[in-house]
């Protein structure tokens, strides 16, 4: 079967052996390319199928999402539903070190399978696990009525915050570095900055994303930070502390309160098929994962979310 992984000539789908061993077999209809696979095949990361937005169908034709944290359950960080922090030997997720979706197929372990609600397609349901990072940020910045949302980034992380704080019953605003991104935002309901605003989020990354949040935060703001940095980052001290701003990190998605953040964002997708439509620009069959990323990684040539078809 056909899988994506990091050769010495660059991305590419190359021909492995199926997947075996315990759990859920799944055939996999959709895998959406993150920034994090972008930098990872930058990086030149090899030995590993790519892919941890994924959903497909098992052999009895149901559609699934797939939440690709693996965790172990009994730590005290997963008995309080902060899967996403458990430090147990095996945590990890699915695609980043280990095999992911962007295959012809993959075996899973059942805890990690969503099933799809009436209405969100399965080609579309890799957004699923990237709106559950942008709805788990939202939900991180502890809102409350009648307080102003901006977002910083128009890629698909900051298109699905927008997306997840309307859902959630706010207003928000977009600053989005291309045209198209600003376009989409405004598809999605969300208007261009005019600040300042109780939370800001920081779905862009890096020192200018985080200085433009600190300059569009109110004094006593917070800035959530969704982005994943792979170095130091460094925040805008003078502007920080004079507004005493509070940063708050956010990282995947939990399942706090007895409910999993993945089952909210598939039934947002599902009530709103024009998420879908506006933040997936490109598809790709599997065999072309090379242009994919090439497309995806040049944001400012029309790109949001590229997804690959096996």
């Amino acid at each position: 079967m056909l899988a994506v992984r990091s050769t010495e000539s660059g991305i590419r789908a190359v021909t492995v052996d199926r997947p075996s061993g315990p759990g859920v077999r799944l055939h996999i209809a959709a895998a959406g390319i993150c920034g994090t696979d972008v930098s990872l095949a930058a990086m030149g990361l090899r030995d590993f199928t790519y892919g941890h937005e994924m959903a497909g169908t098992t052999p009895d034709g149901r559609a699934w999402a797939v939440e690709p944290l693996l965790y172990c359950g009994g730590c005290a960080e997963c008995a309080s539903g902060n899967v996403q922090r458990c430090d147990a030997e095996g945590h990890g997720v699915l695609g980043i070190f280990r095999d992911g979706g962007m295959a012809s197929e993959i075996v899973v372990p059942d805890s990690t399978l969503l099933p799809l609600p009436g209405g969100l397609p399965v080609e579309d349901a890799c957004l699923v696990e990237p709106g559950s990072v942008a709805w788990h940020g939202v939900r991180r910045a502890g809102l409350v009525a009648g307080e102003r949302v901006a977002v910083v980034g128009g890629g698909s992380i900051g298109l699905l915050a927008a997306a997840a704080s309307r859902r959630m019953g706010f207003e928000v605003d977009i600053e989005a570095r291309y045209e198209h991104q600003a376009r989409a935002a405004g598809k999605l309901g969300a208007g261009r900055p005019h600040g300042p605003y109780d939370v800001v989020i920081d779905a862009a990354g890096g020192p200018t994303a985080l200085a433009r949040c600190a300059e569009l935060a109110r004094p006593g703001g917070r800035v959530v930070v969704v982005s994943v940095y792979f170095e130091t980052a460094s925040f805008p001290g003078p502007m920080s502390l004079v507004k005493e701003l509070t940063y708050v990190n956010a990282m995947a998605y939990d399942h706090r309160e007895g409910r999993r953040e993945f089952a909210d964002v598939a039934a947002m997708l599902a009530d709103q098929p024009e998420i879908a439509e506006t933040v997936i620009t490109h598809r790709f069959p599997l065999a072309a994962a090379s242009e994919a990323f090439r497309v995806a990684a040049d944001r400012s040539a029309g790109a949001i979310k590229v997804v690959l078809h096996p």
